[in-house]
């Protein structure tokens, strides 16, 4: 196979939605329906023996919830599928952000009875603002929910986009007989499924066949009625308009019941679009040129907790990667030869000898890569639409060992490295500051601190509720600000100058007598670029 065709085999998307709308549930399903995996891991039971194989880290399994993004790669029908968790609580959503940059596609988890929810919205927008076409999962049909013609009518309204049924419900909760699907013009019988993937749901051709009308009474009268509706009201699915994020096709199921996924793994094979061309600041580089480049939008700490390991996942955006092959980090100018380059299940990893444009690889590194650093054979070129996002709380960190103190700073730089959380360096001296968009950032920091690291951290909140970056195009301009300031600067992980106050008007006052330094609300990867101008 030619490096094209393996390219055009290539499906990569992210998995989105607000906490609770069951993403997690049907990344498991996902799974199971491809092969990856033979019994899905249980989501909800905390003290399971299973979990889901998306969620490795020890707080998840604890808590039951996604705090970090994982990836899987599966085959299914001739196609190599990289598949992003992301995590639906909006204390992550920096995470996920940048997962989104690193993406084909999109599938929208969205609950039946909830409707659009506002972290779906935030993430939406994100989605909607680089163009990336979703695919849109309702879920939790088993149970009661809201009607699936008003659940239709806000998307619409809620997302600005047109949205093209391609099955519809027949029935809800107890009375959920299934879903007819309405391109193939037939229906699947719903029956509750279980942790294992069967091949013998009932199928029954035709809308007007006389067998569903009886066998389904009144639900399906009502269904057939709606699809009526629907096949004169519903503008007809436009590739190109869902290529460009304009339409949305939908599917509706219970991902517990492992009803509906088939048609989503379906539509992800045949609609999804294999890598397209990625802006460099240099040039555009198409996926099939034979040079290899490929970004890192994601690092983790501790994936193998007893080899202290950091893994740079890196998005291959052209060429092919083979192990061994000598790669230059653009932003340092420095040379890697990574050969224990890994596949990802989660967190079960293979050995990989070559990968292609679209695929996920994951590198492990020990501080070379950072997040945002571009990979090439030798050209350089910087990927940009990394985003880091001002943190909204602080909180100053100290360890209750003082004999811990080189494990407290090594867990710091290094989680601070992953983007988890963010750590700023003080310039005055003094503790390391942790900034975050979310509360709950602080405590997996601190969990993850002793259970990974050995190092028991005091968490003191900070005087500082605001941080901007801080740049001048004239550098003695630059420090003369910073000398001014001593005790509001703090430099982040890449070294980054920002200026953090306790208030906004302390903010304005700053931008108000100097003119000539620009703060910035958003900063791209190792403080190459910065977005946002003088936003306060």
């Amino acid at each position: 196979m030619n490096l094209a065709q393996e390219v055009a085999r290539r499906r990569t998307f992210a998995i989105i939605s607000h906490p609770d709308a069951g993403k997690t549930t049907l990344t498991e399903k996902l799974l199971l329906f491809a092969g990856a995996i033979h019994i899905a891991g249980s989501v909800k039971a905390r003290k399971a023996s299973r979990h889901a194989t998306s969620d490795w880290m020890e707080i998840e399994k604890q808590r039951g919830i996604s705090v970090a993004s994982s990836v899987m790669q599966m085959e299914y029908r001739d196609c190599v599928i990289n598949l992003l968790d992301t995590p639906g609580h909006q204390d992550f959503s920096e995470d996920t952000y940048r997962v989104l940059t690193a993406v084909d596609a999109a599938l929208m988890v969205i609950d039946a009875a909830n409707g659009v929810e506002p972290q779906t919205l935030r993430l939406l927008q994100v989605c909607r603002a680089r163009n990336t076409p979703i695919i849109t999962f309702v879920n939790k049909l088993d149970r009661e929910v809201q009607e699936p013609l008003d659940l239709l009518d806000e998307i619409e309204r809620t997302l600005g986009m047109d949205v093209v049924p391609f099955v519809w419900p027949v029935g809800m909760g107890k009375r959920f007989r299934g879903v007819f699907d309405i391109v193939k013009d037939r229906m699947r019988v719903f029956r509750a499924g279980s942790d294992r993937h069967r091949d013998d749901d009932d199928m029954l051709a035709g809308i007007d066949n006389p067998v569903l009308a009886e066998r389904f009474g009144a639900e399906f009268a009502q269904a057939h009625q709606e699809i009526e509706l629907l096949t004169g009201a519903s503008p007809e699915f436009d590739r190109e308009a869902f290529l460009a994020g304009r339409q949305t096709p939908m599917f509706f199921g219970s991902a517990i019941n492992n009803f509906g996924v088939r048609e989503v793994l379906e539509a992800l094979v045949e609609l999804a679009p294999h890598p397209a061309p990625r802006a460099a600041t240099e040039r555009v580089v198409a996926p099939d040129e034979p040079a290899f480049s490929g970004v890192v939008f994601k690092i983790q700490a501790n994936m193998d907790p007893a080899h202290r390991d950091r893994i740079a996942f890196v998005r291959v955006c052209s060429g092919k990667f083979d192990r061994g092959m000598r790669l230059k980090v653009t932003r340092s100018g420095k040379e890697i030869r990574p050969g224990n380059v890994v596949s990802f299940l989660s967190q079960r990893r293979e050995l990989l000898d070559e990968a292609y444009a679209g695929d996920i690889i994951g590198i492990p590194n020990h501080g070379t890569l950072q997040l945002g650093d571009t990979l090439t054979e030798g050209e350089v070129l910087h990927y940009t639409g990394l985003p880091f996002f001002a943190p909204e709380m602080f909180q100053s960190v100290e360890v209750a060992d003082p004999l811990r103190v080189k494990q407290l700073r090594t867990g710091l730089i290094q989680l601070g490295e992953e983007g988890a959380i963010q750590v700023f360096r003080p310039a005055a001296g003094g503790s390391m500051l942790l900034g975050a968009v979310g509360q709950l950032q602080f405590e997996v920091v601190a969990h993850r601190l002793r259970t990974e690291y050995g190092a028991e951290a005091r968490m003191v909140p900070s005087r500082f509720r605001m941080a901007r970056w801080i740049t001048c195009d004239d550098p003695h301009e630059l420090q003369r600000f910073i000398d001014a300031h001593p005790h509001h600067i703090a430099y982040d992980a890449v070294d980054a100058p920002a200026f953090l106050v306790p208030y906004a008007a302390e903010l304005q006052i700053a931008q108000n007598r100097w003119k000539k330094i620009k703060f910035h609300a958003l900063r791209e990867h190792a403080g190459l670029m910065f977005h946002g101008g003088n936003q306060a």
